[in-house]
């Protein structure tokens, strides 16, 4: 495969218009306000029938100032296991993958259990939100992604009270992954949040980036973004999501416990055992950058750990 140097890489400068706020009125004005703070807008859902996600143009950068990377950028230099531990290779391996049909089962504790397929998913408002994506492996991107709020889909199956947390789990194909043969892991896939995790404002169940829908490298047809965590919790391809009362163990957590934890809050004070969590290399740029508490979301999300010891942020 021929590398090109990110610098090289030409942004896709028809999404990088002019923002639009996200305008509510009356009981949405708190959620309008967090929203715009967010860089983000809401698009109409596309048709049904259709393949395409065609959002209106998003925003030049994110409202901390943050430029997006380049689309063919976030799309060569991918962490998915499922296909490969290389990153440069994933593409390659993840071409011809099936992504439609795809239906995501979403059940546990809740009233209404039910299987959604892309359709349904399309029927959500889709919003834009350009989100700082950060790798435990001490990486970012900026990525403008294309989706709906996870909220929209709990409150439809109406969490029981007795739901405490919110499990995830990829697809499990070998044929199609071939990285799902290595025995070292317990596959498929598997992450979770905690229920008001899930059902925060920023987090976002995406079904694009800039304005096109997801390719299979990047977590097609459907993957998780919270982007004040690390980005292995950004579990992709995902095909059921139940309400669970007790807390789930996830793939990494099984693997490697003293180094990946539930939370896996972005938090600079807190060191990892091979990569140091200060500072990050942002994907096409020379130097480094101070990493900030919470990714940078310390404002809409600091209040779901209050009291909580820095050390479980793991």
């Amino acid at each position: 495969m021929v590398k090109i140097a990110s610098s090289e890489i030409t942004p896709e400068h028809v999404y990088l218009s002019r923002r639009k706020f996200l305008k509510g009125a009356g009981a949405l004005a708190t959620s309008a306000l967090v929203l715009s703070a967010c860089g983000r807008q809401p698009s109409p859902a596309p048709t049904p029938s259709g393949s395409e996600v065609s959002p209106q143009a998003g925003a030049g950068t994110g409202e901390m100032g943050d430029t997006p990377t380049p689309y063919d950028t976030i799309n060569s230099y991918n962490n998915y296991y499922e296909f490969s531990t290389d990153k440069e290779a994933v593409a390659r391996l993840a071409r011809d993958f099936k992504t439609s049909p795809w239906t995501v089962e979403v059940g546990g504790l809740v009233n209404k259990p039910k299987t959604f397929d892309l359709d349904d998913l399309r029927k959500f408002a889709q919003e834009e939100r350009i989100y700082r994506l950060r790798c435990m492996e001490a990486w970012s991107m900026v990525i403008p992604w294309l989706g709906l709020p996870l909220a929209a889909l709990l409150k439809e199956v109406e969490p029981l009270s007795k739901a405490q947390y919110v499990r995830f789990e990829t697809l499990y194909d070998p044929q199609q992954m071939p990285g799902q043969e290595d025995p070292f892991f317990d596959w498929p896939y598997v992450e979770g949040l905690r229920l008001d995790e899930g059902l925060h404002d920023l987090t976002l169940l995406a079904t694009g980036i800039y304005g096109k829908p997801l390719l299979p490298q990047a977590g097609a047809p459907i993957r998780l973004v919270v982007p004040w965590k690390y980005g292995f919790k950004s579990i992709k391809s995902i095909v059921k999501i139940d309400l669970v009362e007790d807390r789930p163990t996830s793939l990494w957590m099984a693997q490697a416990p003293n180094e990946y934890g539930f939370y896996a809050n972005v938090n600079p004070n807190v060191p990892h055992p091979r990569w140091s969590q200060s500072s990050e290399r942002r994907i096409g740029e020379t130097g480094r950058r101070k990493t900030l508490l919470f990714n940078g979301y310390a404002e809409e999300v600091a209040s779901l750990y209050e009291g909580m010891d820095l050390a479980q942020w793991f």
